[in-house]
């Protein structure tokens, strides 16, 4: 009894405050909430570091990082395969059918809108069906349009195995190439990324890329990219993505260039690495389980 009459009390307290003193109140609560949210995640990337001092030196070198970079990734890929799975995999069956999977994803679109699309909306979602029951194949090795476990992960993540990769690059030549021909254009290249209002001016960024383009993505200096050169561009052979997040992030944090990092170099860039794979793009700092 004691408490509903303190309930009430409060009720009629809060009633009798002016409207300006409550939105104050409100307005201090937020602030409040977003610095211990900052706090919090401060913590844990705290936490996080002395988890990739794989020694426990206090300092935390390139290969450490490099490895705790191919963990996350690793841990990304394995986390959505699970959620997905058991998503579209409603009777927990060893394999998923093309058809399950169809009736899940694409199940709103009537016969009618699968054969003979008339909206952008429906032709949009209708070319994402044919591009995803192509990649289906692709994944499914022994043809049964089935799709064990692992091979669900082969289309969800084609970029991750090697015999998908020809896939990827189709896929990517796809999106960029806006007149068909087969080829991608410094313009179409540079359109995929920039689109410049009227008046803009070309930021330095756009100039790097386009230097990219001509010295370093066409091979043959033939002004376009075939299908190897974007291969080469997106999926190069000798390019290790761990390796290269490893040492930008030490570049950039690390403030005695002894090419090693200390917990209080990463926590003062606390912006770098929230954004980087390393935190899984700050997904970890949120997460509970990483600890």
């Amino acid at each position: 009894m004691l408490k509903i009459c303190v309930f009430f009390a409060g009720l009629l307290l809060i009633g009798a405050l002016p409207k300006e003193e409550l939105h104050k109140d409100r307005v201090i609560d937020r602030e409040l909430s977003d610095k211990e949210h900052f706090e919090n995640e401060q913590h844990n990337l705290h936490i996080i570091v002395t988890k990739i001092d794989n020694n426990s030196d206090g300092f935390i070198s390139r290969e450490e990082l490099k490895d705790w970079i191919r963990y996350t990734q690793k841990r990304y890929i394995s986390d959505d395969v699970n959620r997905q799975w058991k998503q579209h995999n409603l009777e927990d069956t060893t394999t998923l059918s093309w058809n399950t999977y169809q009736k899940l994803v694409y199940g709103f679109l009537d016969e009618n809108a699968l054969h003979n699309p008339v909206s952008d909306e429906e032709k949009t979602y209708v070319g994402m069906m044919k591009r995803d029951r192509r990649r289906w194949s692709v994944a499914d090795p022994d043809g049964d349009d089935e799709l064990t476990k692992e091979e669900f992960s082969f289309f969800l993540h084609p970029e991750e195995h090697d015999h998908m990769r020809d896939i990827v690059v189709q896929e990517t030549m796809e999106d960029i190439d806006k007149d068909g021909d087969g080829k991608i254009s410094i313009d179409e290249y540079i359109g995929d990324m920039y689109r410049p209002q009227e008046g803009d001016e070309e930021p330095d960024w756009v100039k790097n890329e386009k230097f990219q383009f001509t010295s370093y993505r066409d091979k043959n200096g033939n002004g376009v990219l075939d299908e190897n050169e974007v291969k080469n561009w997106i999926l190069p052979d000798d390019f290790d993505h761990a390796d290269a997040e490893a040492r930008h992030l030490i570049y950039e944090a690390d403030q005695d260039a002894d090419e090693q990092l200390t917990k209080d170099e990463v926590l003062n860039r606390y912006d770098l690495f929230v954004g980087s794979q390393a935190t899984d793009f700050g997904e970890a700092l949120a997460r509970h389980d990483e600890f």
